[in-house]
């Protein structure tokens, strides 16, 4: 809103008022590589950091990241942040049941999986205030949308278009891996292992 405001001229900061990450309480649900960046981030921002993961991660234990039960992570996270895979039990974990336990106005982010989320009890939790501002890099229906150009047609998707309406909702076409350096290093990883099986060597990525 401010980028935009400024590129139109108009200076003004009224309905721009923000807040500060210190002293906030982040909850990270999955702490493998990613998770752990983010818990290493927001640790130097000053947050307390709360995770929940079947195996807790003994880098996040040393950077005072206390592992808690998902209730409790929902109850008092000012932010939450999903960094776990889609599995049946994780399918739907923001449903209205855990979102009606988050504190009023929590600010929810997924770059993880789309489904990790229900898009329907987000909606009405975000009509409501519940949740105050969420991020998306991921969406429950994306492979029928990302990845593709659709300016010039009318998206039947109602879930995505009504997400759209909201100024409190950052919606990114899961692009979080698009960068230069992370296309090389698959494309560096993808030519090593199959070095690694042409030449019958031990390959640590072999499913």
């Amino acid at each position: 809103r401010a980028y935009n405001r400024v590129r139109e001229g108009n200076f003004a900061l009224n309905g721009l008022l923000g807040f500060d990450l210190y002293g906030k309480t982040m909850g990270i649900i999955g702490t493998g590589r990613i998770g752990t960046v983010l818990a290493r981030i927001m640790t130097g921002f000053g947050c307390t950091v709360l995770a929940c993961d079947q195996v807790e991660n003994a880098e996040c234990r040393q950077l005072g990241v206390r592992y808690v039960e998902p209730t409790a992570l929902f109850q008092q996270s000012d932010i939450i942040s999903l960094h776990c895979p889609l599995t049946p039990a994780t399918r739907h974990l923001i449903n209205q049941h855990c979102i009606a336990l988050m504190k009023p106005g929590v600010m929810l982010i997924n770059t993880g999986r789309g489904a990790l989320i229900d898009t329907s009890a987000v909606i009405a939790a975000l009509k409501t205030g519940q949740i105050g501002a969420l991020g998306l890099d991921v969406y429950e229906q994306e492979e029928l949308l990302f990845f593709e150009d659709h300016s010039n047609e009318i998206i039947q998707d109602d879930a995505l278009e009504r997400l759209l309406t909201f100024p409190n909702v950052l919606i990114t076409s899961h692009q979080g891996f698009f960068t230069r350096e992370a296309l090389a290093a698959i494309a560096e990883t993808t030519l090593s292992n199959l070095s690694q099986i042409e030449q019958h060597a031990a390959c640590p990525n072999r499913l």
